[in-house]
């Protein structure tokens, strides 16, 4: 994907605008991979895939806590705890691109990376959806050229 073919909606009207973020509280952390991904084939390596994308594009990346988020359009991503609102600085060696990003937009980044080579893999329509859905909030992001400089 280039910046030619998704456009950042930042300054455009759009329904994508309206997408909710939630966070996921403690409690139902359990329930969150087989509830939205229990249909797709391997499910069940997505987490540590996600995991293997934030190690292979962030150097400053050491594990830790990630929270996990809900979308108002049906999408979920999750994204490593940061802080005091430090920055990530991702680097994808596959297309070159850099950016300085938080920690929600680096894991909505991991993820969409995630998502789409495990759609790819699986043949799976309902892994190309989660896909989508969280494009459809990506590109609404305050950060949303840095996501999409990372995903190229």
């Amino acid at each position: 994907m280039t910046s030619d073919t998704a456009e950042c909606l930042i300054s455009s009207p759009s329904t994508a605008r309206d997408i909710a973020c939630t966070p996921v509280p403690d409690e139902l952390r359990v329930a969150f991979w087989p509830q939205h991904f229990g249909s797709i084939p391997q499910w069940i390596i997505l987490e540590p895939t996600v995991f293997a994308w934030m190690d292979r594009l962030c150097a400053d990346y050491h594990g830790g806590i990630w929270q996990f988020y809900t979308l108002s359009n049906g999408g979920v991503f999750m994204a490593p705890e940061a802080e005091n609102s430090e920055s990530w600085s991702l680097f994808n060696t596959m297309n070159g691109n850099g950016a300085e990003m938080s920690a929600e937009s680096a894991g909505i980044a991991v993820c969409m990376m995630a998502y789409s080579h495990h759609a790819c893999r699986t043949e799976s329509d309902a892994m190309t959806e989660h896909y989508y859905r969280l494009r459809d909030y990506a590109l609404s992001h305050a950060e949303c050229n840095a996501i999409m400089h990372i995903i190229d």
